[in-house]
């Protein structure tokens, strides 16, 4: 008998699972750093933003195509109440910050987010650009968790930063591996150009703060490892996904054991 997919779930679940750990690491890191109420409601909202994603979408595909389906209303509804959690959350968040500039790093990576979003609409989200932007953007989650807790400023930026290259250098990577596995061309000036910009990037986050060069040397590692794997016969897709997981925690957990340790 073939099993229907449950209608809600098709309207308020991403189908991109490695969005789920890209999203986890921003508020796990911040939270390592500076822990506070006010930081675990941001990590928490950016979790309901990237869920709010999908019937977010598909209610303004379908408004584009000036189309209204069940479908249409149902991720309306889905939307209206994810959005109304999501206020929440950073009412709650404002309201027990130690410090009230959280919402700059929000603000500053607010035109990425649009720039994702316009991909989005155009169903155009697997792209590198839209992928890139997103990633991008929701690592910002990192700098304003670190400000709510009352951490440094320039810590905030720099662990930012070191998101940002982590998921500059792995997602090109990534589409890279999937590429070969479906014997589709890809481009290797891409992935060179990415991971000397996510170096280039880690280098900066050292220079704003010092205590985030364990991080930087997991990040270059994190290069050399995948520069290694690329020369291989590609895995399975679920191992691609296990692996830049486990990538990606590496570099959480050595840039907070970095900052701990100064």
């Amino acid at each position: 008998m073939e099993r229907t997919r449950n209608p809600i779930r098709a309207v308020a679940m991403p189908s991109e699972h490695g969005g789920w750990g890209l999203t986890i690491e921003p508020g796990l890191l911040g939270l390592l750093v500076a822990p506070s109420l006010a930081g675990a409601c941001l990590a928490a909202a950016a979790l309901v933003l990237f869920v709010l994603r999908t019937p977010l979408e598909l209610a303004l595909v379908d408004r584009r195509r000036h189309r209204r389906l069940p479908r249409t209303r149902l991720a309306e509804r889905v939307a209206a109440a994810e959005t109304a959690l999501l206020a929440v959350l950073v009412a709650v968040a404002a309201i027990t910050a130690h410090d009230g500039r959280w919402w700059i790093p929000a603000v500053v990576a607010a035109p990425l987010v649009a720039v994702e979003l316009a991909y989005d609409i155009r169903l155009r989200r697997r792209r590198l650009v839209p992928e890139l932007t997103g990633a991008v953007a929701i690592a910002a989650v990192v700098a304003a968790v670190v400000i709510a807790g009352d951490g440094d400023p320039r810590l905030a930026a720099g662990l930012w930063l070191i998101l940002a290259a982590r998921v500059t250098t792995s997602i090109p990577h990534v589409r890279a591996q999937i590429d070969r596995l479906h014997s589709r061309d890809w481009q290797p000036g891409i992935i060179l150009a990415s991971d000397l910009a996510a170096v280039v990037v880690a280098g900066v986050a050292v220079v704003l703060d010092g205590r985030i060069i364990v991080g930087a040397a997991v990040l270059i590692a994190v290069v050399v490892v995948q520069q290694v794997r690329r020369r291989r016969p590609v895995a399975p897709v679920k191992i691609i996904g296990i692996s830049q997981m486990a990538l990606g925690f590496a570099v959480v957990a050595a840039s907070a054991i970095g900052v701990a340790a100064w």
